[in-house]
C-alpha cells in the first residue's frame, strides 16, 4: 500500500534530490509532534485515564512539587491549593 502511494515521488526525487531532505524534515517533525502529544497524554497530571478508581486525581499532586524551577514559591512548606 505505502508503495503505492509513494511511487508518484520516487521519480521526482530522483530529478531533484534536495526533496529528500524536505521529507526528511516532515518526517521528523511529524514524528516529534506525535511523540510530545503522547508524552502529554501520560505524564501530565490534567490528564487522567482512570476515573473509576481516583475520583479525585487532582488530590495526587498535593504535596508534590509540579514545576520544574518556580522562582520564589517555596513548595516544602505545604500545598498552596485551596482545600475544599
Amino acid at each position: 500500500m505505502f508503495a503505492r502511494l509513494a511511487y508518484p515521488m520516487l521519480p521526482q526525487l530522483r530529478r531533484h534530490p534536495q526533496y529528500l531532505m524536505l521529507h526528511g524534515m516532515l518526517a521528523l517533525g511529524t514524528s516529534m509532534a506525535a511523540v510530545y502529544g503522547l508524552r502529554v497524554a501520560v505524564k501530565e497530571p490534567e490528564i487522567t485515564w482512570n476515573h473509576h478508581t481516583n475520583l479525585e486525581p487532582w488530590n495526587e499532586y498535593a504535596n508534590k512539587q509540579y514545576k520544574f524551577l518556580s522562582a520564589g514559591r517555596d513548595y516544602s512548606a505545604g500545598c498552596p491549593a485551596p482545600k475544599y
